[in-house]
């Protein structure tokens, strides 16, 4: 791909160009300390003063206070700090203020974190209270007016930002209102700015908090609204910027980028309006139909940002998604990115009550209001193209060498199930297929026309067999075990002949093991599926010496062992400035590619103008014995990250060959 395609302007966004040469000025031409009385310093001043005259028209600020900060975060807690400092005098005063902290369930993490912190320390005894949210992901009004009377401080958002859910603050307020509520109210308005009209003096809003870099200003500037009157503690003190309300020398660069967008806003021709948006949305939610049918939209559209697409695909885990994306040169995310390395549900879906699927599969999809009809054009063709890589036949486009069987793995936390295939045939078997991926196998027998000749497993458990019974029952073939551990009747009634046939290919059961453990023997390649056993506990001469051992679930981290092989915790690397030199080096050097087929499929990955070679990683044991076959040729594994291609390389490693490396990184560091 020759440009990216950014879809990820909820975790943050570029910044606007106007943006960037008001923050070069300030430090080039207008660097003064804004606190110093000569004409240097008060050039710098006059840049903070418009600025923060300008955030007080686009917010409608009014007479309360308008203070920049480093961001959300500091904005939330000092909003936090300043409401139970506020409550902790009160109650010394013997005022009633309520026992209850509120926030809502869907809301970023930093705001119950920063209330649990500030209560502790403050020695406040407070109680933290989740206010539930509906199935449209917006707060239980009915919840809420039950817990009010005893809310101290209530945090709710303007917009989520994994759902772009659009709170329905009026609704609050009346509540608020209604029921004489004192609590103190904070509402994060992170991802408001540019997407919801704000009149915040205007409102029973106590503080909102703000962060430039969700809408095209530079990281580590922000502001923080606080309405007149409302009680008020500095975070930071010192030398008394911000006339005392947070020191420290302003971040001029970062206020004058402020400025630039903030000028933009209130000009109103820089960015989209929500109509546009909306249209916007409408065509991108079109093509994501095509390109997948089944999918599941988190969140409905009526009650969203027009700029926030949130979805799941049937089948398709979120990880996977994220990659075919990438792999298009797309840039998209898993929910909240503060959270996006942590391999868990959706909390915000959760909490929405979306089934599980959903909530682990979800993806999000976000532009900024700065996006114009070309970018969606752009957008929708990858969307397009990446539907048509995940049409084509990832289990055939890798074909096993020749006269082997293919073998697929299906992989999920650590659980492997295998699939070995053969197209001519059409034929395959089943081998210890993990609960959680029962159907997505499945799903790629149908796709791939194959016709389950048994599904296996290598230890008798209830788990198990459910998991072989619904891969049979998907099929539409009968659910009820056929043998012990899967294995034919009539195959094992044919002593001389105890194997199956997979079209060229038998797969036999060693013998000696036991009625409630089985080992499977492929003939090509040479591998043995062998469960969570590992090869010495079959018995002497049981598993060939030559064999690759299969596993259902990690072995020291790794699917695939070798009896007796030894145990490295670390692949070799090669970091990316020694790279280009190593590849000038080693002529020979095989590049592999281990992304899957889809994702090659929708980009062609190339490293620093050498070809790359597209073995999956779910296909790679059936090429194993060939790359060991010629132990002196390097080979250099390379994904989108580095974290495949590490695990590819370990792997070749503990095999014994003395040449696999990894490129440390991935693609994503070599440019």
């Amino acid at each position: 791909m020759n440009h990216d395609i950014y879809l990820d302007a909820n975790a943050t966004s570029p910044v606007l160009p106007e943006a960037l040469a008001a923050a070069v000025e300030a430090m080039q031409a207008n660097y003064g300390n804004p606190s110093s009385s000569h004409a240097t310093g008060l050039r710098a001043k006059a840049i903070l003063d418009a600025t923060r005259a300008r955030a007080r028209r686009v917010l409608g600020a009014g007479p309360g206070r308008l203070l920049f900060t480093s961001g959300a975060t500091e904005g939330i807690h000092t909003a936090v700090l300043s409401a139970l400092c506020a409550v902790r005098e009160r109650r010394a005063a013997g005022d009633v203020c309520g026992d209850l902290l509120l926030y809502g369930a869907t809301e970023h993490k930093a705001v119950p974190e920063s209330l649990a912190h500030w209560n502790r320390l403050l020695g406040t005894g407070l109680t933290l209270r989740a206010v539930p949210v509906d199935a449209d992901g917006r707060h239980r009004m009915d919840v809420l007016r039950e817990l009010a009377p005893r809310a101290a401080m209530l945090c709710t958002m303007a917009a989520n930002n994994e759902t772009g859910v659009v709170s329905d603050l009026d609704a609050i307020a009346r509540v608020l209102k209604d029921l004489g509520s004192r609590a103190y109210w904070l509402v994060d308005c992170v991802q408001a700015l540019g997407k919801l009209p704000l009149h915040l003096a205007d409102t029973r809003i106590d503080y909102a908090p703000f962060s430039g870099h969700k809408l095209y200003a530079p990281k580590g500037i922000g502001m923080l609204y606080v309405r007149d009157g409302a009680p008020y503690t500095p975070l930071i003190t010192g030398g008394g910027q911000e006339d005392g309300q947070r020191s420290g020398t302003e971040n001029m660069a970062g206020i004058a980028a402020l400025g630039a967008v903030l000028k933009a806003l209130e000009d109103g021709a820089t960015f989209r309006n929500h109509d546009q948006l909306a249209a916007m949305r409408a065509r991108v939610v079109h093509a994501l139909r095509e390109a997948f049918p089944g999918i599941v939209f988190n969140a409905r559209f009526e009650t969203t940002l027009p700029t926030t697409i949130n979805f799941a695909v049937p089948g398709l885990p979120a990880r996977e998604l994220l990659d075919l994306f990438d792999a298009a040169g797309m840039r998209v995310s898993a929910g909240s990115a503060c959270s996006a390395a942590k391999a868990a549900p959706s909390y915000v879906l959760e909490a929405m009550g979306v089934p599980d699927w959903q909530a682990s599969g979800a993806v999000r999809l976000s532009f900024g209001p700065l996006a114009d009809e070309a970018f969606i054009d752009a957008a929708c063709a990858r969307i397009r193209r990446c539907g048509q890589a995940m049409r084509g036949m990832p289990l055939a486009s890798n074909a096993a060498p020749a006269g082997q069987a293919g073998v697929a793995r299906f992989s999920s936390d650590g659980r492997h199930g295998w699939l070995v295939l053969d197209h001519e045939a059409g034929e395959c078997v089943a081998i210890d297929p993990p609960p959680a991926l029962a159907g997505r196998m499945a799903d790629a027998i149908r796709r791939h026309g194959l016709r389950l000749v048994a599904a296996l497993a290598t230890h008798a458990d209830a788990e198990g067999a459910e998991a072989r019974a619904a891969l049979r029952v998907a099929l539409g073939m009968d659910g009820a075990d056929p043998g012990p551990l899967g294995w034919p009747a009539h195959v094992a009634d044919d002593a001389a002949n105890d194997a199956l046939v997979v079209g060229r290919q038998r797969l036999r059961r060693l013998p000696g093991i036991g009625a409630d453990h089985a080992m499977y023997l492929l003939d090509a390649p040479r591998l043995v599926f062998a469960g969570d056993l590992a090869g010495h506990a079959f018995g002497a001469g049981a598993v060939p010496a030559d064999a690759i051992l299969c596993h259902r679930a990690d072995v020291d981290g790794a699917a695939w062992t070798r009896p007796g092989a030894a145990v490295m915790d670390e692949a070799r690397q090669l970091q990316q400035d020694a790279l280009e030199r190593f590849l000038r080096t080693h002529g020979d050097a095989l590049v592999v590619d281990v992304r899957e087929a889809f994702e090659a499929e929708a980009g062609a990955l190339h490293l620093l103008g050498r070809e790359t070679r597209n073995l999956p990683l779910s296909r790679l044991a059936e090429h194993l014995e060939h790359l060991l076959a010629a132990p002196q040729r390097p080979l250099v594994f390379i994904c989108r990250s580095g974290n495949r291609s590490a695990r590819a390389a370990l792997c070749l490693q503990r095999l014994g060959h003395p040449h696999a490396w990894t490129v440390v990184g991935g693609i994503a560091l070599v440019g």
